[in-house]
Order: C-alpha cells, then sequence, then structure tokens
C-alpha cells in the first residue's frame, strides 16, 4: 500500500510576514495509521472472501476443514482488524469511515466463526464424548501446542498427533479449533454468541447421555408408588450409572468447557454450570428420593447402604467437578442424598432391633437345632459387617441409649468412639442371644433346652469366625461366647446323662453281691435306654460341636461302665444263665452314642440294639458291633 503526504500551499507574501508562520494545511499520516489500514485491507480480503452470503461455495464449506493454514490467517487478520478498529478508536483524528468498514468486517467475520463454531461442535460431536476428552486430559500437557491454533506449524501437527489414535487427533484437532474461535470471538467482543451455541449442543449431549446410562428424573411420589423389585432395578442401574457419569460424563465434560474456554474462567463456570447442573440434580436426587421413602423394611438395608457407599466413595470427585459457586446446589444434594440415606439406615437398625424383641414364635424348634431367627438374624448381621465402614460413618453420631447397663464382660473391650459400629453390632447380638434365652425355656426337658442354647451359641460364633463380624466384635468377645457355648455343652451333659452316670456305682470295682450288681445292671439298661431313644431324635448340626459333646459323654462313661462290666458280668452269666441283664458291652456303648444327635434315630431303637449286643458278647466276648 502506498503511503501518501500532503503537500502545504506556498504562502502569500502580501499574507505571511515570516517563512517560521509557514504551517501545512492537512497532517502526515502516521506509520501506524497506515499499517492499521492494510490491516484492514487485508482482512477485507480474507473475511469476504469466506462471507456466507458471497457464495454458495462458502455457504456450505468449512475454512478449518478445508484449509487449516487459511483457518489461520482467518483468525489472525480478525486480530489484527480488532487491533485496527482499537487504534483509529483511540486516535483523535480517526476517519468514521474506516470505523464502519472494519465493523462492518468484523460483524461478518464473526457470523463465519460462528457458523464454524457450530459446524465443529456438530461434525466432530461423536469424538467430543465425555469418555474421549477425559482419556485425553492426562495428556493435554505433553500436546500444548496443538492447543493454539494460531502458532501451530503443519509439521508441528503432524509430530504431536503421531503417537496418539485416529480418534483422539480428530479430537484433539476439534477442541483446537473450538479454542481458537471461542478465544477469538471472546477477545472480539462477541463471546455471547459463542457460548449460546455450545451452550445448546453440549447440554443435549450430556442430556442424552445421562438418559442412556438409563437416569431419569423422578418424583417422591413415584419413587413411593413403586414395587420394591421395580425400585430395586432402578436402583441396581443407577449404582451401575453413577460411577460412568460423574467420572466420564461430567468429569469429560468439566475438561471440555474449560479446554474451549480457557481464555475466560466464568465463562467456562457459567457454560458448565447450565449444561451439567439439571442432569447432575437429577442424578442425585434419585438417592435422596430414595432415602426418603416410608416403605423400606430392614431387607432392603443393603440396597440403600449400596446407595450410601456409591454416593461416599464419589464424594472426592464430586467435590472436585461441582467445585464451583454455581455448581453448589449439585454438592448440597449429594450431601443431602447421604443425610437422607443415612437416616433410612439408622431407621432400619432400629426396626431391625425391634423385630428381633418382638419375635413371637411359641413353637420349640425340633430336636433342639438351630433356630430359624438365628440363622436370619446372623446373615442379615454378617451381610452389615461388610458395610461396616460407611456404617461407621452412619452411626458415629447416633450412641446407643439403653436403659441398663451393658454387660461389661460382653462390651468392655469397646470404645463407644472409636467403636461404634462394633457396640451397635455387639448389641444386636445381645438382643437376640436374650430372645433365644426365652424360646429355651419353650423345651419341657432342661437338657434339651441347654442343647438348643449350646446350638445356637455355637452357630452364632461360627458365624462371627467366618465373616467380617471377626474384626468388629474381636476376639475377646469371640473367647468369651466359646467359653459360653462350653457352658451350656457342659449343662446338657450334666441333665441329659446324669440319671446314667448315677446307675452306676461310684466304684466300679468294689465288692458287692450279685443282687446289687443285678440292680446296677437293671438301672443302667433303663437310664441309657431312655437317655438313647430321646436324644436319637435330637439334633447338633455344628460337626465339631456334636463331635466333642458325644467324646466327652463317652469318656465320663465308657471307662467306668468297662470297669464295671468286666468286674461282674461273668457272676451274672453263672448265676442267671444268660446275658440279659447285661445288654450292652462297652464297645457297644461307643456305637450307640456315635449314633446320637443327628435329628434321628438312623442307629434304630435302643431294645432292637440290645439282643443283638447280647448276642455279640456271648459268642464274641467284648466284640463291637
Amino acid at each position: 500500500m502506498r503511503t501518501l503526504f500532503f503537500k502545504s500551499p506556498s504562502p502569500s507574501p502580501s499574507n505571511s510576514p515570516s517563512r517560521s508562520a509557514t504551517q501545512p494545511s492537512s497532517p502526515r499520516r502516521s506509520f501506524s495509521d497506515s499499517l492499521m489500514e492494510e490491516n484492514i485491507e487485508i482482512a477485507q480480503t480474507l473475511i469476504t472472501q469466506w462471507d456466507s452470503d458471497s457464495s454458495s461455495y462458502t455457504n456450505i464449506s468449512s475454512l478449518f476443514h478445508d484449509d487449516r493454514q487459511e483457518a489461520r490467517l482467518y483468525l489472525k487478520s480478525v486480530k489484527d482488524l480488532q487491533s485496527a478498529m482499537q487504534h483509529f478508536l483511540s486516535s483523535q483524528d480517526s476517519s468514521a469511515e474506516k470505523l464502519i468498514i472494519a465493523q462492518n468486517l468484523m460483524q461478518s467475520a464473526m457470523k463465519r466463526l460462528e457458523k464454524e463454531f457450530y459446524q465443529i461442535l456438530s461434525a466432530s460431536r461423536e469424538y467430543l464424548d465425555a469418555e474421549t476428552v477425559s482419556s485425553r486430559s492426562s495428556k493435554a500437557s505433553a500436546r500444548s501446542s496443538i492447543s493454539d491454533l494460531e502458532s501451530e506449524s503443519e509439521d508441528e501437527s503432524r509430530a504431536t498427533t503421531e503417537s496418539v489414535s485416529a480418534e483422539e487427533q480428530i479430537s484433539t484437532i476439534a477442541m483446537s479449533d473450538l479454542k481458537s474461535i471461542a478465544d477469538c470471538m471472546i477477545s472480539s467482543g462477541y463471546g455471547k454468541e459463542c457460548v449460546r451455541i455450545y451452550k445448546i449442543l453440549r447440554k443435549s449431549i450430556v442430556d442424552e447421555g445421562l438418559y442412556l446410562l438409563g437416569v431419569e428424573k423422578l418424583s417422591l411420589s413415584q419413587v413411593q408408588k413403586m414395587d420394591w423389585q421395580v425400585l430395586e432395578t432402578k436402583i441396581k442401574n443407577w449404582l451401575s450409572a453413577v460411577k460412568v457419569a460423574v467420572k466420564t460424563l461430567f468429569y469429560g465434560e468439566r475438561l471440555l468447557c474449560e479446554q474451549v474456554f480457557a481464555a475466560s474462567d466464568s465463562i467456562a463456570e457459567s457454560c458448565f454450570n447450565e449444561i451439567s447442573k439439571e442432569a447432575a440434580m437429577t442424578l442425585f436426587g434419585f438417592p435422596e428420593l430414595v432415602g426418603k421413602c416410608k416403605k423400606l423394611s430392614p431387607e432392603k438395608m443393603f440396597r440403600i447402604l449400596d446407595l450410601y457407599q456409591a454416593v461416599s466413595d464419589l464424594w472426592p470427585e464430586i467435590e472436585s467437578i461441582f467445585s464451583f459457586e454455581s455448581t453448589s446446589a449439585v454438592r448440597s444434594l449429594a450431601v443431602n442424598s447421604l443425610i437422607k440415606l443415612g437416616e433410612a439406615v439408622r431407621t432400619m437398625l432400629m426396626d431391625f432391633e425391634s423385630a428381633i424383641q418382638k419375635d413371637s414364635s411359641k413353637t420349640p424348634v425340633p430336636a433342639g437345632g438351630v433356630h430359624p431367627l438365628t440363622r436370619y438374624v446372623m446373615n442379615y448381621i454378617s451381610f452389615l459387617a461388610d458395610y461396616s465402614e460407611i456404617l461407621g460413618d452412619i452411626v458415629v453420631d447416633w450412641p446407643l441409649t439403653i436403659s441398663t447397663p451393658l454387660p461389661e464382660a460382653y462390651f468392655g473391650c469397646y470404645d463407644a468412639e472409636e467403636s461404634p459400629i462394633s457396640i451397635r453390632i455387639a448389641w444386636l447380638v445381645l438382643v437376640l442371644l436374650c430372645k433365644l434365652d426365652g424360646k429355651a425355656e419353650l423345651y419341657k426337658d432342661v437338657a434339651l433346652s441347654y442343647l438348643f442354647l449350646a446350638n445356637n451359641l455355637q452357630y452364632v460364633v461360627v458365624k462371627v469366625r467366618g465373616s467380617s463380624l471377626k474384626y468388629l466384635l474381636g476376639e475377646y468377645w469371640v473367647e468369651k461366647h466359646e467359653s459360653k457355648v462350653k457352658q451350656y455343652a457342659s449343662n446338657y451333659e450334666r441333665m441329659g446323662w446324669s440319671k446314667v452316670f448315677a446307675s452306676l456305682p461310684e466304684d466300679p470295682t468294689a465288692q458287692i453281691s450279685s443282687d446289687e450288681a443285678k440292680s446296677y445292671f437293671k438301672r443302667f439298661n433303663a437310664a441309657f435306654e431312655e437317655a438313647y431313644k430321646k436324644q436319637t431324635s435330637w439334633v447338633v448340626p455344628d460337626p465339631k460341636l456334636r463331635d466333642e459333646l458325644k467324646v466327652s459323654v463317652a469318656k465320663k462313661l465308657v471307662p467306668v461302665y468297662r470297669e464295671f462290666y468286666e468286674k461282674h458280668r461273668v457272676g451274672m452269666r453263672r448265676e442267671c444263665g444268660e446275658d440279659s441283664l447285661v445288654r450292652y458291652a462297652p464297645e457297644n456303648l461307643d456305637n450307640y452314642l456315635s449314633d446320637l444327635l443327628y435329628g434321628a434315630a438312623n442307629g434304630g431303637s435302643v431294645s432292637s440294639f440290645s439282643s443283638s449286643s447280647s448276642s455279640s458278647s456271648n459268642s464274641h466276648g467284648r466284640q463291637g458291633r
């Protein structure tokens, strides 16, 4: 462009007394003015060329897709045009005509860039999904040069994208272009137009993403009216969706907002808020609604705990992703969902305890076996133990309040502040054991009632040892209750076998008359047959406890009986001429005892075995069955 200088007219001798008074009639144009005019001319050439209204080709084509080198020049020319406008605005002698031309060009350029922005967002939709964006975020710093379209060379672009996948390359280029356009439009004062398009398109993508994850907006009345099976299905689906929604969908969207609108933190926040807030409120509104339900029975506890754990585990990400002041409602809703779910869990724990205490079954468990209530409660509690960490959070500010002091033997090892969940679990077990004490009184046979208590407490102890309960209740608790099992077993043995033990003389080798020996054999036969007949129908489900009980009885009974048997058997045969009174060889007693506590007389009746054992003892001496 040529630079023109205006020449001043010569002064008239009559009008000008001296040369020093001569002044030019128009100012010299400065170099900066000339440069700004040149910038306008260059911008006019490029902007007019890509004016959507100038030709059908430019109306359907994409500047950034067709010629990336020219796209960089286009952005530079817009930047230079902006500088020219600012220069002329600040110049006192600026031409209004130049400003009008520049302003019209700027509007045309913004219209073009707005269209390019829309086209890139639309065309790259599948490559700007949250998963792709979030996965490339860790590599963004290493490829930061590509985000600056204006300074990127073709060689640099190729070198930067060689190490990434085709999808990542497309995503990277699209994000780079979007950022460059956004930077340009925002710096030119046209940020609103850019933001409007971005919010509309990206919000639809986030909403669609949440819909595809199966998350829907529900009201409290809708949740309240659902059958549990339907609600449980929705809970399972939500649990599968929430991690993806938080760590991929919302995280990726925030990254995209911050990268595209890196030029303005406030715009990035505004975009993320309007795009994601509604979807996030829908997502975290669901667990809050479930927590508000009034029909949650203790059996539904574990799904509620799953919801609580999911939100709790994701809280660091929630707090980070929705850290803006404008998205504080999302954080508040997530916290409130934890509060409501925690309240629901506490209510269900109280209902569970109440259900144990209110169990009104009056029929004794056949054969003194494990009560269904014991199985139900211990299975339930062992599952609770798997949630001990979050249950600890839920009950930490919910101290156990009871009217009577806790038994020191069972609760003395727990610190109420350090182990609130341990105390709560120990209390539930104690409530169960107290209930079982009452149910033991339903048995008419005292020995069977003690066997019932031993069976049920053994089930409790084994359940504790084989689950996470052992870490909550501790070894001290287990040892105390194992000792109690042994006490119940000892009482069973004493009450169930005392008549049999008493039927033999204190000194089995003492010299007594044949009539006395005959009387002892008769009493032993009657007592043993009575005990055997009853206890073949009794049951001890736990193999270890069953063997321990039978071994203990055998150790106390068989040696004494053997001594008495060896001392007086021959005399009985000589006097009576038969062994009708000596029905059992010592070895036979072990066999009979082995039949016990299986819940059925699988060894047959005692009378059927007495004749065979008598015959056996006649023909084979002390040979067992």
